[in-house]
Protein backbone atom coordinates (compact mmCIF):
# COMPACT_ATOMS: atom_id res chain seq x y z
CA UNK A 1 0.00 0.00 0.00
CA UNK A 2 1.69 2.99 -0.94
CA UNK A 3 1.18 5.79 1.53
CA UNK A 4 -1.29 8.08 -0.74
CA UNK A 5 -3.34 5.22 -1.14
CA UNK A 6 -5.55 6.01 2.92
CA UNK A 7 -5.94 8.96 1.29
CA UNK A 8 -7.24 8.39 -1.65
CA UNK A 9 -10.28 5.99 0.19
CA UNK A 10 -10.98 9.13 2.40
CA UNK A 11 -11.07 11.13 -0.34
CA UNK A 12 -13.72 8.35 -1.78
CA UNK A 13 -15.58 8.18 1.18
CA UNK A 14 -16.03 11.90 1.38
CA UNK A 15 -17.10 12.11 -2.15
CA UNK A 16 -19.67 9.71 -1.97
CA UNK A 17 -21.95 12.00 0.02
CA UNK A 18 -20.51 16.03 -0.94
CA UNK A 19 -21.53 16.87 -4.60
CA UNK A 20 -21.20 20.58 -6.21
CA UNK A 21 -24.53 21.94 -8.09
CA UNK A 22 -24.60 24.84 -9.68
CA UNK A 23 -26.19 26.75 -6.34
CA UNK A 24 -23.72 25.39 -4.05
CA UNK A 25 -20.30 24.21 -5.84
CA UNK A 26 -17.92 22.46 -4.13
CA UNK A 27 -14.37 24.36 -3.35
CA UNK A 28 -11.36 21.41 -3.71
CA UNK A 29 -8.87 21.73 -2.12
CA UNK A 30 -5.16 19.65 -2.79
CA UNK A 31 -1.83 20.21 -1.33
CA UNK A 32 1.70 19.02 -2.99
CA UNK A 33 4.77 19.16 -0.80
CA UNK A 34 5.33 22.61 -2.30
CA UNK A 35 2.60 23.67 -3.28
CA UNK A 36 -1.75 24.70 -2.90
CA UNK A 37 -3.97 24.08 -5.52
CA UNK A 38 -8.25 25.27 -4.87
CA UNK A 39 -10.79 25.30 -7.18
CA UNK A 40 -14.70 25.64 -7.06
CA UNK A 41 -16.51 23.12 -9.32
CA UNK A 42 -19.97 22.45 -10.46
CA UNK A 43 -19.96 18.73 -10.33
CA UNK A 44 -23.70 18.69 -12.23
CA UNK A 45 -22.16 20.24 -14.99
CA UNK A 46 -18.89 19.14 -14.78
CA UNK A 47 -17.60 22.44 -15.05
CA UNK A 48 -14.79 24.38 -13.22
CA UNK A 49 -16.04 27.99 -11.64
CA UNK A 50 -12.83 29.31 -10.37
CA UNK A 51 -9.22 28.14 -9.43
CA UNK A 52 -6.25 29.67 -7.71
CA UNK A 53 -2.96 28.13 -6.44
CA UNK A 54 0.39 29.26 -5.10
CA UNK A 55 1.87 29.05 -8.43
CA UNK A 56 -0.65 31.75 -9.46
CA UNK A 57 0.09 35.14 -11.29
CA UNK A 58 -1.52 36.82 -9.25
CA UNK A 59 0.22 35.53 -6.23
CA UNK A 60 4.09 35.66 -7.99
CA UNK A 61 6.16 36.79 -5.96
CA UNK A 62 4.69 36.80 -2.72
CA UNK A 63 5.75 33.97 -1.82
CA UNK A 64 8.41 33.58 1.27
CA UNK A 65 8.59 29.85 1.94
CA UNK A 66 5.91 29.55 4.28
CA UNK A 67 3.86 27.50 3.37
CA UNK A 68 1.01 28.15 5.56
CA UNK A 69 1.39 32.04 4.27
CA UNK A 70 1.15 30.58 0.91
CA UNK A 71 -2.68 28.57 2.03
CA UNK A 72 -3.94 32.20 3.71
CA UNK A 73 -3.50 33.85 0.48
CA UNK A 74 -4.31 31.20 -1.51
CA UNK A 75 -8.00 30.81 0.47
CA UNK A 76 -8.45 34.57 0.34
CA UNK A 77 -7.66 35.07 -3.69
CA UNK A 78 -10.60 31.87 -4.59
CA UNK A 79 -12.88 34.27 -2.54
CA UNK A 80 -11.74 36.90 -4.69
CA UNK A 81 -12.75 35.08 -7.66
CA UNK A 82 -15.79 33.30 -6.13
CA UNK A 83 -17.13 37.00 -5.76
CA UNK A 84 -16.17 38.21 -9.24
CA UNK A 85 -18.10 34.89 -10.59
CA UNK A 86 -21.11 35.77 -8.02
CA UNK A 87 -20.57 32.80 -5.54
CA UNK A 88 -21.49 32.81 -1.98
CA UNK A 89 -22.08 29.26 -0.98
CA UNK A 90 -19.60 26.40 -1.12
CA UNK A 91 -19.29 23.26 0.62
CA UNK A 92 -16.57 22.15 1.02
CA UNK A 93 -14.00 19.05 -0.08
CA UNK A 94 -10.86 18.56 1.67
CA UNK A 95 -9.68 15.91 -0.62
CA UNK A 96 -9.17 13.24 2.19
CA UNK A 97 -6.83 15.26 3.97
CA UNK A 98 -6.52 16.14 7.41
CA UNK A 99 -8.28 19.64 8.31
CA UNK A 100 -5.14 21.24 9.99
CA UNK A 101 -2.39 23.14 8.94
CA UNK A 102 -2.33 24.05 5.57
CA UNK A 103 -5.96 22.85 4.49
CA UNK A 104 -7.40 24.52 7.50
CA UNK A 105 -5.49 28.03 6.18
CA UNK A 106 -7.26 27.79 3.06
CA UNK A 107 -10.40 27.43 4.58
CA UNK A 108 -10.20 29.95 7.27
CA UNK A 109 -8.95 32.57 4.59
CA UNK A 110 -11.88 31.91 2.21
CA UNK A 111 -14.21 32.33 5.09
CA UNK A 112 -12.68 35.73 5.53
CA UNK A 113 -12.90 36.58 1.85
CA UNK A 114 -16.55 36.21 2.30
CA UNK A 115 -17.46 32.36 1.20
CA UNK A 116 -19.81 30.57 3.24
CA UNK A 117 -19.71 26.81 3.85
Amino acid sequence: MSSNEPRIRRKARVRKKIAGTAERPRLSVYKSLKHIYAQVVDDSNGRTLAFASSLSKELKGQNEGDKKADAKRVGKLIAEKCKLAKLEKVVFDRNGFPYHGRIAAVATAAREGGLRF
